[in-house]
């Protein structure tokens, strides 16, 4: 039986979890890549007749984690696949604070984990399925504060916009290549995860836009992980993805 290979960073919970709970079905081999896999996904994926890898890893190593998927890229028989899925989703938010306050060792993790490991991943994915002869896909998760600078928020915002660009060079290299893969960079919307949780409740003294977050949670104006990972799955299945290597799932 021919089936969908999906490749999931961060999917132990918010988003990435509900992203992968929606990709566990019956004809999918999903492999998921992060520090502690949740317990409830081997149970669904035999349920639902998926078949799940998960991978405890810590994207922080971010040279590691890339040589071990070109590795396993390798074992794999193209033929069992009708098309393979790149999903970089992890990242993490150092300590809010103006980056003169802030430890040098997290901010080197988040740019390692939310940057580097993203580059690393697609380099490896695209190089370890080159000869593959099926649709390729890459699917950043990106954020509206890659193209918004706020206060206290460098780390991310600069993961988040080198993502952008990245992906923009990356679509044009594969461009140039007969069986390149369609690749996007897509902010998916705000989103009532723990990242949510985490920037509005640091104090407006360290984090002058704390009010504006605490101000969705109230009014009602987040996308549950769940919507959101449906939006972004949706997205994916577009016969039109890749024509633009940065978007916004608000905007399609």
């Amino acid at each position: 039986m021919t089936t969908s290979l999906y490749i999931l960073t961060g999917a132990s919970r918010g988003m990435g979890l509900a992203l992968a709970e929606q990709l566990l079905q019956a004809g999918n081999t999903l492999l998921t890549l992060q520090r502690s896999p949740h317990p409830d996904l081997p149970a669904l994926a035999e349920a639902r007749g998926a078949r799940l890898l998960a991978w405890s890893v810590d994207l922080a190593d971010s040279t590691g984690s890339a040589h071990e998927l070109g590795l396993w890229l390798r074992t794999q028989d193209p033929a069992a696949y009708q098309r393979a899925v790149l999903i970089n989703n992890a990242g993490v938010i150092p300590p809010i604070a103006p980056l003169s306050d802030s430890s040098p060792e997290l901010v080197a993790a988040a740019l390692r984990v939310g940057l580097e490991a993203p580059m690393l991943l697609c380099a490896a994915f695209l190089n370890g399925t080159a000869g593959w002869v099926l649709p390729r896909q890459v699917l950043n998760i990106s954020s509206g504060l890659g193209r918004r600078a706020m206060a206290s928020q460098a780390p991310y915002c600069a993961a988040k916009a080198g993502m952008d660009h990245f992906t923009r060079c990356l679509a044009l290299d594969e461009a140039q290549k007969p069986n390149g893969a369609k690749v996007c960079s897509l902010a998916p919307g705000v989103i009532d995860t723990d990242m949510q949780v985490q920037l509005r409740s640091t104090p407006a003294e360290a984090f002058p836009d704390q009010g504006n977050f605490a101000a969705l949670k109230d009014k009602g104006q987040l996308t549950s992980p769940q919507e959101a990972a449906a939006r972004l799955l949706a997205y994916l299945q577009r016969p039109d993805f890749g024509s633009q290597p940065v978007a916004d799932v608000r905007d399609a």
